[in-house]
């Protein structure tokens, strides 16, 4: 089982970037692919970027590739979302996920994610 804690959601101006952490409790986290996911008032949950388990294959959303970069470091049991040329539309909780999964995998459905952090709000001003 994994814990994890995401952190460095905040308001931003539009144009402005932020880095968001996810921080894992255990001694596994090499085991698990990653993902990030946000989801704004009123709308469904939607898949952001997803991480393999050694950070060597990644995957993102139309949405927000060529903006947002996920990275992680197993030493550290953490992951990260790199949030540059933000939008008001980027505008959401933010939440990152845990799979055990095989090692190229990074999938993009939330329904395939076992284990969730209680997200952290980001806020993106025009």
């Amino acid at each position: 089982q994994v814990q994890l804690v995401e952190s460095g959601g905040g308001l931003v101006q539009a144009g402005g970037s932020l880095r968001l952490s996810c921080a894992a409790s255990g001694r596994t986290f090499s085991a698990y692919a990653m993902g990030w996911f946000r989801q704004a008032p009123g709308k469904e949950r939607e898949f952001l970027a997803a991480i393999s388990r050694s950070g060597g294959t990644t995957a993102y959303a139309d949405s927000v590739k060529g903006r947002f970069t996920i990275s992680r470091d197993n030493a550290r049991n953490t992951m990260y979302l790199q949030m540059n040329s933000l939008k008001p539309e980027d505008t959401a909780v933010y939440y990152c996920a845990a799979k055990l999964a095989d090692i190229y995998y990074t999938g993009s459905r939330d329904r395939d994610y076992t284990y969730w952090g209680q997200g952290t709000q980001v806020t993106v001003s025009s």
